[in-house]
């Protein structure tokens, strides 16, 4: 396996550091797959056991000027690699001002992706920053665990409020209780609301749009047949903690923020960018 790409733009290596910080801040471990096509960072997780999922997607020719990669096979043309994301966002922080920055797939006792940094300097001496970040190879057998995940027919699908808001809101709200009660019907509204034995708070948004799932979705079976009066609402009870590191992780403003409930299983945020996409699985807690 091989893996070679090169950052030149300072706006693509700003960018990239966001979006991998965005991930950092969601997961302590990630799985970086990388094919002819994309770069991903993923998060298996099993809503029965109540873990959440993470799938985000890079186009490799938005971020990289120079790309090579050799998968496993020519059968098998793909890279799985375990790693810290955290351990990324340091090697990027050196970066900031960077001429350029070269990725690399090594081995150096351990297997590693290499960050060669290359900075300015006021000689003629080149002044480079190197940083190795262990990585630990996923084999064949277990590829099948990081396929991204099937969308389900959705009960509802809401454009979000700005991010912001809500985080402003949930940070609020995650201190008087565990859970929130997110509820969205097809008139555009939402309402975010707490409830314990000794209070009740609840914020209301209106006028939002709930789009055609057509309109996001990749995958062209993912319908969403509507079966309830448009005053309806659609209700799932959410851990507010775990609601609280989403909101509160984002680095990279999406220009939307789809939320689609599936009533009593999942919660699923798809945040749209102009070149990345990154969807959230949020699973439901039952009362």
């Amino acid at each position: 396996m091989r893996f070679r790409g090169k950052l030149m733009d300072i706006e693509c290596i700003q960018h990239f550091t966001r979006v991998v910080s965005t991930v950092s801040k969601l997961a302590k471990t990630c799985t970086l797959k990388i094919d002819r096509s994309n770069v991903y960072f993923i998060l298996p997780g099993s809503v029965v056991s109540g873990d959440i999922s993470i799938w985000c997607e890079l186009p490799q020719c938005h971020i990289f000027t120079e790309f090579n990669m050799e998968g496993l096979s020519e059968d098998a043309d793909e890279i799985f690699l375990e790693l810290t994301p955290e351990n990324i966002v340091k090697a990027m922080k050196s970066a900031r001002n960077a001429k350029w920055v070269k990725m690399k797939l090594t081995n150096k006792h351990i297997p590693c992706i290499t960050f060669e940094v290359e900075l300015p300097s006021l000689t003629n001496l080149p002044r480079t920053v190197i940083h190795d970040v262990p990585v630990c190879v996923i084999p064949r057998r277990s590829w099948a665990e990081f396929q991204e995940p099937k969308l389900t027919d959705f009960d509802i699908s809401i454009y979000m409020p700005p991010l912001k808001v809500v985080k402003n809101i949930v940070d609020r709200m995650k201190h008087l209780g565990n859970f929130v009660m997110l509820s969205v019907n097809r008139n555009g509204e939402m309402t975010l609301k707490v409830e314990t034995d000794l209070v009740s708070v609840s914020t209301h948004f209106y006028n939002l749009t709930c789009p055609n799932s057509r309109s996001w979705s990749k995958d062209p079976s993912v319908t969403r047949t509507p079966t309830q009066s448009c005053h309806h609402f659609v209700e799932a009870r959410v851990n507010i903690q775990k609601l609280a590191q989403f909101v509160s992780s984002q680095q990279v403003v999406p220009q939307k923020v789809v939320c689609n409930i599936h009533a009593n299983r999942t919660v699923h945020f798809l945040l749209l960018h102009n070149d990345v996409t990154l969807q959230y699985f949020l699973p439901v807690v039952s009362m």
